[in-house]
């Protein structure tokens, strides 16, 4: 149960943080010399759940005396962001495609909102299991 909720909360930031990307690309789209960001979500999402998936940010240790990993509470730090190569680039160094960063937009809110409904839906079974066992 607790895998389920470390992956919705991962997910619900890992999209908020790029919903706020995108929006970005697409406010400075006129902005000369602009460069558009964006981050590999699935790769940003694997590498956040394989640092929580033992509650600790996984660490490189070359003594016993070390001590282990704090707890990896920020999966925004996975979200390598990356610019994007234009297909058609601006001659003022804009490299936002409007078309291209709108529809990224679009359907990640999609994915977000069905991340989200997936959240909802996960408490709203255990509130019922914990009204069933009244």
């Amino acid at each position: 149960m607790k895998d389920k909720l470390d992956f919705n909360e991962v997910a619900l930031s890992l999209r908020a943080y790029r919903q706020e990307l995108l929006a970005s690309n697409i406010a400075n789209a006129d902005t000369p010399n602009y460069k558009a960001v964006d981050f590999d979500f699935k790769n940003a999402l694997d590498k956040a759940l394989a640092g929580t998936q033992n509650g600790t940010l996984a660490l490189n240790t070359t003594s016993l005396q070390h001590l282990p990993g704090a707890p990896d509470r920020n999966p925004l730090q996975t979200a390598r962001t990356q610019y994007r190569f234009p297909q058609q680039p601006s001659l003022d160094g804009n490299t936002v495609e409007s078309d291209v960063e709108k529809i990224q937009f679009a359907e990640n809110a999609v994915h977000y909102q069905f991340t989200l409904q997936m959240a909802f839906d996960h408490y709203k079974d255990i509130q019922k299991l914990f009204s069933e066992l009244k």
